[in-house]
């Protein structure tokens, strides 16, 4: 395995960097290729990967869908290709079917005018036995699910042996779908003289950790644009102590946000808001300090899944904690140090996402907010509770049900085998299934709400790896 102990990777800012692909050294055929396409101008993340990637670098950068990482990674695994060679010299892994099916169109349109390479998907989905003969007759590149990809090196029809260049795509998605176990199988598959080269659109702890473990000395590339405060819009609301706890149900209803992280200053405060809410009818839980690992993974997990509304924590229990696409922070006490009330609000407003970040205060927080205004270079924007006492009391629901199946990694299950069991048999689509977290000895996916009672009646109806399946809605 590569060095961990590996200094920091040097950051490039990609905010000027809009160059001419012909400042490239590309093959001639490549170059035509591009002007065929009328790729004329590089898009910032391919400016500035593309140098450090052809230049043989490990990379890390941060890029969203439609940013152009494609044609980044892309080029840099048909300049390392031997055409001549008949075996797999590139691997690409995506988090879905559908977006491995993207990335192997535009890496054919890329390669059309190259010498008879071959591109081959190996998703899930459909039946096994045309991929393998596919991978008889040999490929060039293949771009693949980890369930898939997986399944070919466990029966021996997929051989890494050549290979030079290992793609993860969306990495952070492939994270959130539980493919970290996955991704190391198949990391240490490869040969480790290769070049990897990882894209994620967000930064949480497991992209580190995966970086740690199977990439070399890596460059890092990160948009400018990304995490822009400007993302967060704050509004701070003046109350009295008493009032908090239904304040935080008026900005709720008013609002009406996906997920809501609520920070509280004390577990009792936690406990209280978390009795009000759900007195009310809103599908919330809490995190502290004093709850089994096994509990708080389980809470994380509901929340992660979007099928609970709100999460109330003080600090220390959200310590760690990066949940994409949070529409909401509620402070419903102003912390005393700034960089606190900072760390709270920058966790919405992530990637392509605006963010609200509501502060609530009695008159005596006054001169925190000022120093917390201060710090940050901002003039706070006040409110008052009283334009939004006419909002929706309509329940606010979360859009997804968690399911917990009773089974895990010790019986060898993995995503692929859930998401296989509710889009094959039981027939939802891939839209209706959301996050799958796949523990020791349980399991966890989220599906969309309307069809969590039919979701759960097909599955216990069903099996999985070849035995009954007891499954049961985390509600």
């Amino acid at each position: 395995m590569p060095d961990s102990s590996l200094p920091s990777a040097p950051v490039t800012d990609t905010r000027n960097a809009a160059l001419s692909f012909e400042t490239l050294p590309l093959a001639p055929s490549i170059q035509a290729t591009l002007q065929q396409l009328e790729y004329r101008t590089m898009t910032p993340i391919q400016a500035a990967s593309l140098p450090l990637a052809l230049a043989g670098h490990d990379l890390i950068a941060q890029a969203k869908t439609g940013s152009g990482k494609t044609v980044a990674f892309a080029l840099t695994l048909l300049t390392r290709l031997n055409p001549r060679r008949f075996a797999v010299q590139a691997m690409v892994l995506c988090p879905t079917r559908e977006l491995a099916d993207q990335v192997t169109q535009e890496i054919r349109r890329l390669a059309r005018s190259s010498d008879n390479i071959k591109i081959l998907a190996l998703c899930g989905g459909t039946t096994m036995r045309p991929q393998r003969a596919s991978l008889e007759h040999g490929a060039h590149i293949v771009v693949g699910t980890p369930g898939r990809i997986m399944d070919h090196l466990d029966r021996g029809s997929l051989n890494l042996d050549a290979l030079n260049t290992l793609v993860l795509d969306e990495a952070d998605r492939m994270l959130d779908m539980g493919f970290h176990d996955a991704m190391l199988y198949i990391a240490k598959r490869c040969p480790f003289e290769r070049q990897t080269l990882l894209f994620s659109a967000t930064y949480p702890a497991g992209i580190a950790e995966l970086a740690e473990r199977f990439l070399r000395a890596p460059r890092e590339v990160k948009l400018a644009e990304r995490h822009e405060g400007e993302k967060i819009r704050q509004r701070f609301y003046e109350v009295k102590h008493h009032e908090r706890l239904q304040a935080v149900a008026v900005l709720l209803k008013h609002y009406r946000p996906v997920s809501t992280l609520a920070f509280c200053n004390t577990k009792q405060q936690c406990r209280d808001l978390l009795e009000v809410l759900q007195a009310q009818g809103f599908h919330a839980l809490t995190l502290n300090g004093d709850m089994e690992q096994k509990e708080r993974d389980q809470v994380l997990i509901q929340f992660a899944n979007r099928s609970c509304s709100v999460l109330v924590a003080t600090d220390v229990a959200a310590r760690g904690l990066d949940i994409a696409q949070l529409e909401a922070v509620i402070n419903v006490d102003v912390t005393p140090d700034p960089e606190i009330h900072i760390h709270r609000i920058g966790r919405t407003g992530r990637a392509d996402e605006d963010g609200w970040a509501f502060t609530l205060c009695a008159p005596a927080d006054r001169r925190r907010v000022a120093t917390i205004a201060q710090t940050m270079g901002f003039e706070p924007e006040w409110h008052g509770l009283g334009g939004l006492q006419s909002g929706n009391d309509a329940p606010l629901v979360p859009p997804m049900v968690t399911l917990q199946i009773l089974g895990g990694k010790k019986d060898k299950i993995r995503p692929a085998d859930v998401l296989g069991a509710l889009t094959g048999e039981a027939g939802f689509t891939r839209e209706q299934v959301g996050k799958i977290t796949v523990g020791d000895q349980t399991t966890h996916v989220a599906v969309a709400r309307d069809i969590a009672a039919e979701a759960v009646r097909k599955l216990s109806a069903g099996k999985m790896k070849g035995k009954p399946v007891k499954v049961r809605a985390l509600d």
